[in-house]
């Protein structure tokens, strides 16, 4: 299905032309339409599949309608972190081009004064839209500074990982304070049981939507090079002097882990930043900023950006620890082959570790190709194994954006392509 063909508004549809967005996600497919005509609805479906746009364009073509109030907070989306809420918040930027008095706020914690007083402002002045992580709302609430009372839309966005961070009692908090007349949508990657609870607790006759969930992209060749521990560093140092790797990102499990890898990148020249919870969140901007518009070619993070961060050319992703839940290696390995791009993942596996990763291969319902230097056979399937690196294949498919047409052109462009579709 086009965008052409669902009901959004031409202001959204102007906006999505420009940005070259053409056909719906499946999640978009089946989540537009049952907003539109007002259910509430449960979606289920992996990172990196536009969960964010199912949920942000009707909801701002309803709003751009102007059947809701102007000066009130119409909207609220719940996010489990910093990064996701300004992700969300630079989404509404661009779909919201060719809107009309629609405002947003983006509320969460780690800021300075300044920060706080633009929070301050959106809030009481009645910002359209309400971008929030559940802690910083909560003091907000308390302070008297947020008024929920005419919430129409109410978005949990990753709602597992919200839950699997102790949200829950914030989001029963938070959801007290609105109205209980009011459309609520749910976005998540996994269906567990806490899940299911928290969405007979929320949500009123759902539409539930489940499109392929925790399973990796089939266009990531995942690889696991069997080492030991002390000799994960070299493994990864050697990588980069063998393979002009670029558009890199190398996942720790701990933020000393995350501190030692880049410090010995950098000391082989390569370009690199870290990104975990010990850096104040304007240098967790700048640091995602420059990885995002390509500064830095590699970035070394814990698992707080494996979910909710959009960036389409990451060729790589390394996994320097095996994680130990299952999913979580879905969300990492997530981040590479989206839009349509190619991407390769590799697994450093250490003997502790080996426990974890059949639990993966399992999880997956596939085997993991073999590499590394030290096991040249598989204890499980007694096979030998190619003991050489594969140099991750580049990607030679490059998105150029042609000149953005004049705003007379847009629509007619549009309807013209809209009847010539077959």
């Amino acid at each position: 299905m086009t965008f052409e063909e669902t009901s959004l508004n031409d202001n959204i549809l102007d906006a999505l032309y420009d940005m070259r967005f053409d056909k719906c996600t499946p999640i978009q497919e089946k989540c537009i339409p049952e907003i539109l005509r007002g259910s509430d609805v449960l979606g289920i479906a992996q990172t990196g599949t536009g969960k964010t746009a199912a949920y942000l364009l009707p909801i701002l073509s309803m709003l751009d309608d102007g059947t809701f109030p102007p000066d009130a907070v119409n909207c609220l989306v719940m996010s489990p972190t910093r990064e996701l809420a300004q992700q969300i918040d630079q989404a509404f930027q661009g779909f919201s081009y060719y809107l009309n008095d629609i405002s947003s706020v983006a509320v969460y914690g780690g800021n300075d004064g300044g920060r706080y007083d633009q929070e301050l402002r959106g809030l009481r002045m009645g910002a359209n839209l309400v971008i929030a992580t559940p802690g910083r709302l909560i003091s907000h609430i308390n302070m008297g500074n947020a008024d929920l009372s005419r919430v129409a839309f109410f978005i949990l966005d990753e709602a597992d990982r919200m839950l699997d961070m102790g949200f829950y009692d914030d989001i029963m908090l938070i959801a007290s304070h609105l109205p209980k007349q009011r459309q609520t949508m749910m976005f998540s990657a996994t269906m567990p049981e806490k899940i299911e609870q928290l969405a007979k607790s929320l949500l009123h006759n759902p539409v539930s939507v489940k499109i392929s969930p925790s399973r990796p992209a089939e266009k990531i060749r995942q690889q696991a090079c069997f080492c030991t521990e002390e000799e994960k560093l070299k493994v990864v140092e050697q990588l980069f002097h063998d393979n002009q790797l670029k558009r890199v990102i190398i996942f720790s499990s701990s933020k000393m882990k995350t501190k030692q890898i880049s410090r010995a990148l950098i000391d082989r020249k390569i370009n690199c930043g870290e990104m975990h919870s010990d850096l104040d969140q304007s240098t967790r901007n700048e640091m995602m900023y420059r990885f995002k518009s390509g500064q830095i070619d590699v970035l070394v993070a814990t698992d707080i950006i494996a979910r909710g961060i959009d960036i389409d050319d990451i060729q790589v992703v390394i996994n320097f620890d095996v994680p130990r839940d299952a999913e979580d290696y879905v969300h990492r390995i997530g981040r590479t082959a989206r839009a349509d791009r190619d991407g390769q993942a590799l697994t450093l596996v250490a003997p502790a570790d080996r426990q974890y990763f059949k639990r993966i291969e399992h999880f997956i319902g596939r085997r993991i190709e073999r590499t590394g230097d030290n096991t040249t056979v598989d204890n499980e399937a007694g096979q030998e194994r190619d003991t050489r690196y594969t140099k991750p294949r580049r990607n030679d498919r490059h998105h150029r954006r042609q000149p953005h047409p004049t705003t007379t052109d847009r629509k007619t462009d549009r309807q013209k392509k809209s009847r010539h579709s077959p």
